[in-house]
């Protein structure tokens, strides 16, 4: 056994690649029997990482893909700290209240010094924390007026996963606004038709995942202030603020969206996203603390103390809630509007670029929503390529730039967006411009398919 323990002692010089460990084929699927060389199996799994796309160059997702390395160091001061021990790391849970202060305030609270809230693994998480209290305060309102519990319905606009999952879990209706024509979003008219006695609210979105564009949250308060003086249905706004949550206050700090109205009774955002902090962190926000139903608050003590959690799940680091304060002592508001401007500015840019290359048609440019851009190919022009194929010859070059067909009722039409986050620079905007130059010229010259007209090639996908 001791010569044994030599041996192995003096593998840990060898070099990684010519070791044992390294020469050998590990179990993937099953766990080895031996231990390994910790720097080999390091390297082994770096190395296969090597095989993901680059995150700087992931133009479809929304969440944050750069961090100061500040940041990185309170994570990994943190990262073995459980956020909802609030017993054993008391100051952990007072950078968490600090945040939601901070947001109340930020979106107008009445009173954000009493702030009710908390933060969430994404705004995922807090969506359906709002969901749930809108659906519990509904069935509380209609048992008081003697009324049925058995048939709720949640209005939106074109929405996102969560909300869909949401209604299915809970056994509620969505009333999902389809897009039509040249409307990809919900309007106040279609909100009040799929309103009724059972609708437990109605959701705006502020940036839709599809287009980026802004729902209309007051011009929505406002009819639903009318349809409760002609009807007498009160009827609640929770609004998704996920991406929105975060710029409009920077960027539209006049456009009237958040607790100023006193419809909305809860806003979700996402910490992760345009709140800037890493992959991990959400937040929900409740206008007044009734608002929030007691039956969804419970209360803990074996973790050394008598503690109040609302949440969905249970443990957690508390690292990016740690690296979401950072980021708004870090930057103050005229940091965060500098960047979240100049982010705008990059997405207007790109889209005078793309307009100019001929087949596409701008659809949102990024001016007055999330900075980011959508497209199409124009219509009744003849075509060679779709925009499934434009994307596929932009991740030659690492770009993935998402092409995807628009839900109900506009399945027909096939888009194209890029989300212009923190991090990406106008010299990066200019790279990825010649390389959608080269695309295009290698598409023209190498025919995908031949003489498609938009709408005809718009039902195209990959196999």
């Amino acid at each position: 056994m001791l010569h044994d323990k030599d041996s192995v002692g003096k593998r840990l010089d060898d070099d990684i690649f010519a070791s044992l460990d390294a020469s050998v084929r590990l179990p993937k699927y099953k766990m080895p029997e031996q231990e390994h060389n910790p720097r080999v199996i390091h390297r082994l799994v770096a190395d296969e990482l090597l095989l993901d796309g680059n995150s700087r160059q992931n133009l479809a997702t929304f969440c944050q893909t750069w961090l100061e390395p500040e940041v990185l160091d309170l994570m990994t001061l943190t990262v073995d700290k459980n956020l909802v021990d609030k017993d054993e790391y008391p100051q952990t849970a007072e950078i968490e209240k600090r945040c939601v202060h901070i947001l109340a305030d930020l979106w107008n609270s009445p009173d954000s010094a009493n702030a009710t809230g908390t933060s969430t693994t994404g705004s995922s998480e807090a969506a359906m924390l709002g969901g749930m209290a809108l659906l519990w305060n509904w069935r509380a309102r209609q048992k008081a007026q003697g009324k049925s519990i058995e048939k709720p319905n949640l209005v939106t606009g074109p929405v996102q996963v969560c909300w869909h999952k949401f209604c299915r879990y809970w056994g509620v209706e969505l009333r999902e606004i389809p897009m039509e024509n040249d409307r990809y979003i919900m309007n106040a008219d279609e909100v009040i038709k799929r309103c009724d006695e059972n609708t437990i609210g109605v959701v705006p979105t502020l940036g839709v995942t599809f287009t980026g564009q802004f729902e209309p949250v007051k011009e929505v308060s406002d009819a639903l202030d009318k349809l409760e003086g002609d009807a007498g249905l009160n009827i609640p706004i929770h609004v998704d603020g996920a991406s929105g949550g975060f710029l409009a206050p920077f960027l539209q700090p006049e456009l009237v969206w958040d607790f100023r109205l006193p419809r909305v009774k809860s806003i979700n955002a996402s910490g992760h996203k345009f709140g800037l902090a890493p992959l991990g962190v959400g937040w929900i926000l409740w206008h007044n603390a009734e608002d929030l139903p007691e039956d969804l608050v419970f209360r803990v003590n074996y973790l050394g103390g008598d503690m109040v959690d609302f949440a969905l799940n249970f443990s957690r680091p508390g690292s990016q809630v740690v690296a979401q304060y950072y980021n708004f002592l870090r930057l103050g508001k005229e940091g965060y509007r500098r960047i979240h401007s100049t982010c705008r500015d990059i997405a207007l840019y790109l889209a005078d670029g793309i307009g100019d290359f001929g087949p596409f048609e701008i659809i949102y440019d990024g001016s007055d929503g999330i900075p980011a851009l959508s497209w199409k190919l124009k219509e009744g022009v003849e075509h060679t390529f779709n925009l499934y194929d434009f994307a596929d010859r932009l991740k030659t070059r690492g770009w993935q730039v998402p092409a995807y067909a628009l839900p109900p009722n506009r399945e027909d039409l096939v888009i194209q967006r890029i989300l212009v986050r923190h991090g990406f620079s106008r010299d990066m905007a200019d790279l990825l411009l010649d390389d959608c130059k080269r695309a295009l010229n290698h598409l023209n010259s190498h025919p995908v398919t031949t003489s498609l007209t938009e709408e005809e090639g718009s039902g195209f996908k990959h196999g």
